[in-house]
């Protein structure tokens, strides 16, 4: 894998889950799904809103980190826990990807903490 770098944020969820933050293979970035922990604190706040932009922080940061920008996502995929949050959180998708406009998908599911609300995935590519 010498052509692939591996990041990681530090979270405790990659070491006990056995993943990588994000991959960089090439001109694309594979960003892991993302949850709503300030991954410095590693608290989450209350609300999906909050929540949502930190996942954005946690990922812009990693696209930084690894030689991308929020402008190179072309595929995202959201998970949200409960079909009445989506109204609250749609504000903060628009702003943070209104520009961009790529690909996506919305999930309804569970996650695997009750206090995690959504989880954001992306992939970047530079062409």
């Amino acid at each position: 894998m010498s052509d692939v770098k591996q990041i990681s944020t530090g979270s405790p969820f990659e070491k006990a889950f056995g993943y990588s933050r994000a991959i960089v293979k090439g001109g694309w970035c594979f960003v892991s799904g993302v949850t709503g922990y300030d991954y410095t604190t590693m608290e989450m706040p209350d609300g999906i809103a909050q929540q949502a932009r930190n996942c954005f922080e946690t990922i812009s940061a990693v696209l930084t980190e690894a030689g991308f920008e929020m402008s190179d996502i072309v595929r995202v995929q959201y998970t949200v826990t409960d079909v009445d949050l989506v109204d609250e959180v749609v504000p903060v998708l628009g702003e943070m990807m209104g520009d961009i406009l790529p690909a996506a998908t919305m999930v309804i599911a569970d996650l695997i903490k009750p206090e995690m609300l959504v989880e954001i995935e992306v992939t970047a590519f530079k062409g």
